[in-house]
């Protein structure tokens, strides 16, 4: 009976025990991570807790047939090697090379090992075959990239993150660090929507909010997941060096970046991410899993708003790995009283035209709520199209969705609002955000009425000139009354968004 040995459990493992487990023999898996020891075990496969880079760990086992060597660390397995080679001088061994293997890793590995796994040969090789195509050369230039960095590597989410875009940082943390790149996902703002916080608690995600002044210097790399451009939808600097983007919105503009993958034909960036996972042949925690599948079900509304097929082939991906019980409870939160007085107001102040309806919530502390707003004044009978908007402090935030065949909402707001805010999104899902500074400066409270009385107008006026070319929909008279109010800010005499 042929005995297989398995050191370390890294992005190899999950492979090596799927084809092991198909042959005649025993296997046994020895590693130091403890969760994945209890998983191979539920799976009712053989392991060990215990640190294969210790002589008497391995001194303790019987003479295997063949080991594999199977860690994610250059060298730690070239340590594993190095023992596993003493003391089993004629065992047949495979050993996996590791992602930041030196020309004298390379010398080693091949001097002592029968058979070297070299990551992106093994890349190159699957996309010759044509079984990965174009997303497998992408994920070797990735590789390449993550290799190529010396220090710790910031995973910057868009401000205000949604569960697309936590999900898509929580998933390239995992990519680099198995690589051996230390890795955080960050974001700027808050994540006040209910089900996006349930999200994050639930599993227990690894995410660190940065303060708007907070210093960068903790970080020698930037990757931009959800969004393509520095200083747009977040708060780094615009002149930032940026080392990958990973994306699947259309860019308004250029976009900086060492290595850049937009896939404008995936509906969500965790679709990209989940093929990432896969080529880099790593395990699907629960977590990530769980996470992704639900970034891709917000982003394509139910695989209903933008949906290809490498949306549904990730999702068929993901599911076996997918924990469903947290995902439900992630999906149906109790809603804030909050969020339903911002529905009610929504409902309340709503202007009707043929199929379009706008409205003002006036203040909102919880700017997610206002999309949940504009989804129900999507179902009210006979609109197609809706814009709702609120003030917070200085700043105005701007939801639309549309189910309208000739809308396309990012087009519409970024012609609207990009000339005095920041504005973006899909044909059928878009936002945007409004600076005016005048109204910290107003006296009291009738003059700050006074001033959120024009700003609406505004609004309302420019969305409805926008909509203008789109037949079928009817358009309210344009003014520019006020325009004044949106460059009046510190800093800044032309309008654009900071």
């Amino acid at each position: 009976m042929v005995f297989r040995l398995v050191l370390g459990c890294g992005t190899v493992c999950r492979k090596v025990t799927e084809q092991v487990a198909e042959r005649d023999g025993r296997v046994l898996v020895i590693t130091d991570d403890e969760s994945a020891v209890e998983t191979l075990r539920d799976e009712s496969v053989p392991a060990r807790h215990a640190d294969p880079t210790d002589p008497d760990t391995i001194a303790s086992v019987d003479q295997p047939d063949v080991i594999f060597v199977a860690g994610n660390r250059t060298d730690g397995n070239r340590t594993v090697l190095e023992i596993a080679r003493d003391q089993f001088p004629a065992v047949s061994i495979v050993a996996y090379l590791g992602g930041n293997a030196t020309a004298a890793d390379c010398d080693r590995f091949t001097a002592l090992a029968d058979h070297v796994i070299d990551p992106v040969d093994a890349m190159a090789d699957r996309a010759l075959e044509g079984t990965a195509s174009q997303s497998a050369e992408a994920a070797i230039e990735l590789r390449e990239q993550l290799t190529g960095i010396d220090g710790r590597l910031a995973v910057m989410m868009h401000d205000n993150p949604d569960p697309d875009a936590i999900a898509s940082g929580v998933a390239l943390v995992d990519v680099a660090e198995s690589v051996g790149v230390d890795a955080e996902a960050c974001y700027f703002g808050e994540i006040s929507h209910q089900e996006n916080r349930a999200m994050v608690n639930l599993l227990d995600l690894d995410l660190r909010n940065l303060a708007a002044d907070e210093p960068l210097t903790d970080y020698s790399a930037f990757a931009l997941v959800d969004h393509s451009r520095p200083g747009v939808n977040d708060q780094l600097p615009a002149d930032l060096h940026v080392d990958i983007v990973i994306d699947h919105h259309p860019p308004r503009g250029p976009v900086p970046g060492e290595f850049v993958d937009l896939r404008q034909g995936a509906g969500a960036t965790s679709t990209v991410l989940t093929e990432y996972l896969e080529h880099f042949d790593l395990a699907f925690e629960p977590a990530t899993a769980t996470a992704l599948l639900y970034g891709i079900r917000v982003d394509t509304n139910d695989f209903t708003r933008e949906v290809s097929p490498a949306d549904f082939r990730a999702a068929s991906v993901l599911s076996p790995h997918v924990d469903t019980s947290i995902l439900q409870q992630i999906e149906q939160p109790s809603l804030e009283g909050e969020t339903l007085e911002t529905i009610a107001r929504a409902i309340k102040n709503r202007i009707e035209r043929e199929s379009v309806a706008i409205a003002s919530v006036n203040r909102v502390s919880n700017r997610d709520a206002l999309p949940q707003a504009a989804d129900q004044l999507l179902a009210m009978e006979g609109i197609e199209t809706t814009l709702v908007f609120g003030f917070d402090e200085e700043m105005v935030y701007l939801s639309a969705r549309s189910r309208a065949a000739d809308v396309d909402l990012g087009e519409t707001l970024r012609d609207a609002f990009d000339r005095i805010g920041s504005a973006g999104g899909h044909a059928d899902m878009a936002g945007a955000q409004l600076e005016i500074g005048i109204l910290g400066s107003a006296d009291d409270e009738e003059e700050v009425e006074s001033i959120v009385s024009i700003v609406e107008e505004v609004i309302i006026n420019r969305f409805f000139e926008a909509l203008e070319t789109r037949p079928g929909v009817p358009v309210g008279a344009y003014t520019q009354t006020s325009e004044w109010l949106f460059t009046q800010r510190s800093g800044s005499e032309d309008g654009e968004s900071a």
